[in-house]
């Protein structure tokens, strides 16, 4: 028995967990329900938590260069303490609330590149290894936020990544520790005076931010800059705006602006 303790104590024959989520697509303040199903190990072993949380791909800029790290955005503890007894299996039923920050992962049915996202399980053991896994999610768009990727859409962008990237945009109510980035390539009207543009999201139960950068000149969202608008419009007004229009009217003034047209 103590060298069953010592095999469970560094992750061999100790409790484990699998979860199961009841759908695994789900929109931004939206909610992910499933049952975590925990089986024990070879001996008896005390539970100190059983948690979930998502967790996001996201890049980090450095001095040193850029490298990306999992980050947990948001964990909720779906039960304590307890004494899990060898080959006992348990089933946790959980609701775990979506951020409306949460990015998204998913457009018009396909997964954006360049996105990985997920629910992390940890169950934490006491003197023991934690162990967990993770269950991809597919985040889709909000009525709203879809609104404006067809925008951009009809117009003939055509979608190239997305990303995570960890610091604050100006100007926002953004509380997450990181940012999405969706970048489009540019159709052939404005391609002589445009490499990109990128369209990032800070959403709330009431109201959408939308920052749109049309190029980096001038360094990172950098407001009152030309190439650089935030927009803080409620859900329905985001709904019924003709993002096509109003980005023609953005690029085309631009332009003018700058002698591109």
């Amino acid at each position: 028995m103590p060298f069953k303790k010592l095999l469970a104590s560094l992750g061999s024959g100790g409790a484990s967990v699998d979860t199961v989520l009841a759908n695994p697509n789900v929109y931004p303040g939206g909610v992910l329900e499933g049952e975590v199903r925990l089986e024990g190990g070879t001996v008896d072993q005390e539970i100190e938590s059983l948690s979930l949380a998502l967790q996001a791909l996201v890049e980090v800029e450095t001095e040193e260069g850029e490298y990306r790290e999992n980050v947990e955005f948001h964990t909720e503890v779906v039960a304590g303490s307890t004494t899990v007894a060898a080959g006992a299996r348990h089933t946790v039923p959980f609701s775990l609330q979506v951020p409306w920050e949460t990015p998204i992962t998913s457009v018009f049915g396909q997964t954006l590149t360049g996105m990985q996202l997920g629910v992390k399980t940890t169950l934490a053991i006491a003197r023991a290894v934690d162990s967990g896994d993770v269950d991809p999610v597919a985040v889709h768009a909000l009525p709203s936020q879809q609104a404006v990727l067809d925008g951009f859409s009809r117009l003939g962008f055509g979608f190239r990544s997305a990303d995570c990237e960890r610091g604050h945009i100006r100007g926002t109510q953004q509380r997450l520790p990181f940012y999405q980035e969706i970048e489009f390539g540019v159709p052939e009207r404005w391609r002589r005076a445009l490499n990109q543009v990128e369209v990032s999201f800070v959403a709330g139960p009431g109201e959408l931010e939308v920052v749109l950068e049309m190029d980096k000149r001038g360094g990172l969202f950098t407001e009152g800059s030309d190439t650089y608008r935030l927009f803080r419009v409620d859900h329905a007004t985001a709904e019924q705006t003709d993002w096509a229009d109003y980005l023609t009217q953005w690029f085309d003034e631009v332009g003018r602006k700058r002698g591109w047209a």
